[in-house]
């Protein structure tokens, strides 16, 4: 069976046009239509409701988190979780690279773990090397 490619999820104002177009139906039919869904090796689709309710709370700028800074409406927060893209690239936002004060061009290190990916920023000056933001 050959895999279906599948459409990245869409997200802000193009989310929120697609679910206003879909009109009256269901949920599940606009979470699909808007990309919110993977298939298993089986070829089962399946839902993900919660990524796409989360997408359009994140897309219509609400807080729900008390981790607003005062600083106006804010929008979208750094929420330190992200997912592998269906391409298989894992794509860190600029709230975090602007957060650690990163430019263009800064180099990495990447070490793997059974479980994680560490990265190490490499020629920094300052000693602080590492931002860590464990909860």
């Amino acid at each position: 069976m050959a895999k279906k490619n599948q459409p990245e999820p869409l997200t802000g104002e193009e989310l929120i046009k697609k679910v206003k177009e879909l009109g009256n139906l269901s949920k599940e039919e606009k979470a699909r239509a808007c990309g919110y869904y993977t298939v298993t090796k089986n070829g089962i689709e399946r839902v993900n409701m919660m990524k796409f309710l989360n997408a359009l709370i994140d897309a219509e700028g609400i807080e729900l988190d008390s981790t607003s800074n005062g600083h106006g409406r804010g929008g979208r927060s750094a929420s330190y979780k992200i997912s592998v893209q269906s391409n298989g690239n894992l794509l860190i936002g600029s709230a975090y690279t602007s957060k650690m004060g990163l430019k263009a061009g800064d180099e990495f290190e990447i070490t793997l773990g059974r479980k994680h990916i560490h990265l190490k920023q490499l020629n920094v000056d300052d000693g602080d090397e590492e931002l860590d933001e464990a909860s």
